[in-house]
């Protein structure tokens, strides 16, 4: 049997409505079904703001450019997290101070941020790993002490809640991805929430490349021109077209998503195995949006022997994140300190097959995969 890592899920009107975009002879930016694709977020989700990017990667240096980050401005993070969270600040000149991880799951550690703020921080971006919201209140009430934004990484957080409260859409701006890997998707794409007033307007002439040709083309002005820095932010709506297909599914998609998820934990909750992997922790403030499950071995070198053994297997298990404060690029800015979690997750946290299509029988072969990888060990060790 082969099981891929991932599959991108059809829901059925993506052809469709892309057929559709070309017949209406629109098929640049900021269309038809990009219009559409917003109003669903803010009207679903009580975003103030909301603009289709082309990748999360641009939504996070939109909020970059907006946040006024200049060289030599300090944004806190996390160290264990893609490297797009990190190039957005550096790209505008930033110093970037990692965070290490909770013990209890790989996002930021709320309680190490505090004392890694200096009068050159700028921001704190939280990561809301596994869509598993950060612990906001903390973040929020130290960004309102230190007069400091927050950029919520919410690239895996559609559709998830921090104490009903939809992520992306508690700090000044949310950022999420539609990459082909995660909940909702169309290929390659992204959007930036906004959410303090204060950016409205400068938001929306950043993503049309500096100018202010949204407004001429709602009639607010009678030409348009350059009137700030920006780029080419916005994407065709050929892949809003394909993303809105995706949106009239969300509550399809992931009621499916979190069968599978709570399938894994059936399967897979057993007392047998807590020597040798912990599975995903849940706080009770934060929602589960079924972006993936994974597993934390218990060392390196049992999760590198399981995803040879799945991999023999035919199963498309995988690892994650390396820190990033270990990376080629940012180890000798480094300034020594050691983030013992974010390298426990680095070196043994592995992501286990996740996509809508996967079948009661993908699991139960997998998950049987486990089982017999972890009796062979307990044999031999005894």
């Amino acid at each position: 049997m082969q099981i891929p890592f991932n599959k991108p899920y059809i829901a059925g009107k993506e052809l469709e409505y892309i057929k559709d975009v070309v017949t209406r002879g629109k098929i640049s930016g900021n269309g038809y079904y990009t219009q559409l694709c917003h109003d669903f977020f803010q009207q679903r989700y009580g975003f103030k703001k909301c603009l289709l990017t082309t990748s999360c990667t641009d939504a996070l240096e939109m909020a970059a450019i907006l946040c006024d980050i200049q060289l030599g401005d300090e944004v806190i993070m996390p160290s264990y997290t893609f490297v797009s969270t990190a190039n957005a600040f550096v790209l505008r000149g930033a110093r970037i101070v990692f965070a290490d991880s909770r013990a209890d799951h790989p996002g930021i550690d709320e309680d190490k941020i505090e004392e890694l703020i200096t009068n050159r921080t700028k921001a704190i971006v939280p990561v809301h790993y596994a869509g598993v919201a950060c612990d906001m209140d903390k973040i929020m009430a130290l960004a309102s002490k230190y007069n400091l934004f927050v950029v919520e990484d919410a690239a895996q957080a559609m559709d998830s809640f921090y104490k009903g409260r939809p992520l992306g859409g508690i700090g000044h701006f949310g950022c999420f991805s539609f990459h082909e890997t995660k909940n909702i998707q169309c290929g390659e794409g992204g959007m930036l929430v906004i959410n303090d007033e204060r950016f409205l307007r400068r938001s929306e002439i950043i993503w049309e490349k500096g100018t202010n040709r949204a407004e001429f083309f709602r009639g607010e002005v009678n030409k348009y021109g350059w009137v700030d820095i920006g780029s080419s932010f916005l994407p065709s709506d050929i892949i809003a077209a394909y993303q809105y297909a995706q949106l009239e599914n969300l509550d399809i998609i992931q009621n499916r998503r979190k069968e599978i998820w709570n399938t894994y934990l059936e399967n897979l909750n057993l007392h047998e195995s807590d020597f040798f992997f912990k599975l995903p922790a849940i706080p009770d403030y934060a929602t589960n949006n079924a972006h993936m499950f994974y597993l934390v071995c218990q060392d390196g070198e049992f999760r590198n022997k399981l995803l040879i053994r799945l991999k023999e297997k035919g199963i498309g298990a995988v690892f994650h994140y390396l820190s990033l404060h270990k990376s080629e690029f940012y180890r000798n800015k480094n300034a020594g300190r050691e983030l013992q979690n974010t390298d426990r997750y680095s070196d043994c946290l592995i992501r286990l097959p996740f996509f809508y299509e996967l079948t009661q029988e993908n699991i139960s072969y997998l998950t049987k995969e486990i089982k017999s990888f972890i009796k062979e060990l307990k044999h031999y060790c005894l």
